[in-house]
């Protein structure tokens, strides 16, 4: 198969190292100079330091000539550059089956990932979402790894799933799209929470009734966007969850013990130096949670250190304080 790779950050990079191997990839940047110190470097060293490319990976000179003989693209970019990207795709007029691994709701839209695509694409084009637990450094290394690939169309979904399978990178198909996009999106609102649960020193126990709860969050929010409450049992919910809120290389999670640690946002977001989804996602999430009905009071704690100068402390104070009767255990 020949795949291009449409973002060059630290998970473009990483899905361009790991499907290299048994696939004719490209990866593209979307800045020129970047471009050429791919190239030139044969890594990322700002985003994925240390990982050599493979030398079959290829850096496309350019958008056009990135897309222009593959058989499927992988949307690798953050949530706020999906449009621009499946725009550009339209604009060019080389528009292919393809797959994102962007995660979030999107930002004033509150539309997850497939929605986008069907605006601009429209809703027949073979498309996908690939999540599940996966940090680009291990993905990159060759550590085992499964995830989930979900699309609008099951046959396309297990096609794909198949050719980009392998031992150490297994993939799983799926045919619920909002289920894996709603799991994938609001497991980083709750990793934000992980984090200033671990960093207030709250402990292994609420650390796990923290997850737990969030879980049920997260189910939730996505059957009432037309997800399949099985989805969240698996891989792309509950599996993507846990590594987000433990794991230490969890962005989102390092955020939350910034802020249990007293630092501002911004201070966070610049010592980070990546896209955090977690941030813009929460007030996706709670807003549209809002306009539904949907109970969500760990993501409204969220929100409220984030966007409201709730102290972390007593945004957790409120939570413990809940009457339990509300909310099914």
């Amino acid at each position: 198969m020949k795949l291009t790779v449409l973002g060059a950050g630290a998970w473009g990079s990483a899905l361009a190292i790991a499907f290299s191997g048994r696939h004719q990839v490209t990866l593209w940047a979307r800045q020129a100079e970047v471009r050429r110190a791919l190239r030139d470097d044969r890594e990322n060293p700002r985003f994925l330091p240390g990982q050599r490319f493979p030398d079959a990976l290829l850096i496309a000179d350019d958008f056009a000539s990135a897309l222009a003989d593959a058989d499927l693209l992988l949307i690798a970019t953050p949530l706020a550059g999906l449009r621009p990207t499946v725009c550009g795709l339209r604009d060019v007029g080389l528009v292919r089956p393809l797959i994102w691994a962007c995660k979030g709701l999107e930002a004033a839209t509150a539309r997850l990932p497939h929605q986008i695509v069907a605006e601009e694409l429209g809703a027949q084009l073979p498309c996908g979402a690939l999540s599940g637990p996966s940090f680009a450094e291990e993905v990159a290394r060759g550590l085992p790894t499964a995830v989930t690939l979900a699309a609008n169309d099951a046959a396309f979904a297990q096609r794909t799933a198949l050719a980009l399978h392998s031992p150490r990178f297994r993939i799983y198909a799926n045919d619920d799209l909002p289920g894996v996009e709603v799991g994938g999106a609001v497991k980083n609102v709750m990793a934000i929470a992980t984090g200033v649960c671990d960093g207030l020193g709250l402990g292994l126990n609420a650390r796990a009734a923290l997850i737990t709860r969030g879980l049920a969050e997260i189910a939730r929010f996505g059957v009432a966007l037309g997800g399949q409450p099985q989805t969240f049992m698996g891989l792309a919910g509950m599996g993507d969850l846990i590594l987000t809120c433990t794991g230490e290389l969890s962005r989102n999670r390092r955020v939350g013990l910034g802020l249990a640690s007293g630092k501002t946002l911004p201070q966070i977001l610049r010592e980070l130096g990546h896209v955090a989804e977690g941030v813009g996602t929460t007030r996706e999430v709670a807003g549209l949670a809002r306009r539904l009905a949907i109970e969500m009071p760990i993501t409204e704690a969220v929100e409220a250190i984030l966007y409201h100068d709730e102290p972390a402390a007593s945004a957790v104070d409120k939570l413990l304080r809940r009457d339990p009767r509300s909310e099914a255990s």
